[in-house]
């Protein structure tokens, strides 16, 4: 069996946030593979991205020397949700065990994702520290509704998530990109053209 962490969003733009987490979890659950999934449209952010296509371009140069793969099934398959992507890669490939990266941000929020319950009951989540985000994501709804289900080992490894629900949050080193150098980081892609 594969084991490989799945990294959805926006990529709007990609950044060293993204690829931080992505390396920092291949390391620490020795993954086989890291997948980002780039969504044509995140329901919950209000302002229009970056076009799709240069969204997949900015991930694909941003990656062009790292272990990562870049995957459009969320348009393949028309996705609007993690939910529904998630349900399809698990039914598609049975012989991969997947788990969830994602931002203490995201965690913050994680309740109004739709079908998030059964998101949980889908696929292990692993949280990582984010700075200015970390205190609210440990009072947030979905931190205190799943506390009996929330992974606590120091030398955390991939079994200890096979029984489901199961997520941590790990200890990571933060990584500080404010909106500015992000904004700074999207230009520097544009102007790769």
């Amino acid at each position: 069996m594969k084991n490989i962490g799945l990294l959805g969003g926006s990529f709007d733009p990609p950044h060293k946030g993204h690829l931080y987490i992505s390396l920092e979890a291949k390391k620490i659950f020795n993954l086989d593979e890291i997948w980002w999934l780039v969504t044509p449209q995140n329901p919950l952010k209000i302002n229009k991205p970056a076009s799709y296509k240069e969204r997949v371009r900015n991930c694909r140069l941003i990656t062009k020397t790292q272990p990562i793969k870049i995957k459009e099934i969320e348009i393949k398959i028309n996705s609007k949700y993690s939910y529904q992507t998630i349900k399809y890669l698990n039914s598609h490939y049975k012989n991969i065990n997947f788990i969830w990266l994602m931002g203490a941000d995201n965690l913050i929020n994680f309740h109004k994702w739709q079908n998030a319950t059964k998101i949980m009951r889908e696929i292990p989540i692993v949280v990582f520290r984010r700075y200015g985000y970390n205190e609210k994501a440990l009072k947030s709804y979905t931190s205190n509704f799943y506390k009996n289900f929330k992974i606590n080992e120091k030398n955390i490894r991939i079994e200890s998530f096979y029984k489901l629900p199961a997520w941590t949050i790990i200890q990571n080193k933060e990584i500080k990109i404010s909106s500015t150098e992000i904004r700074k980081q999207r230009e520097q892609l544009r102007s790769k053209d």
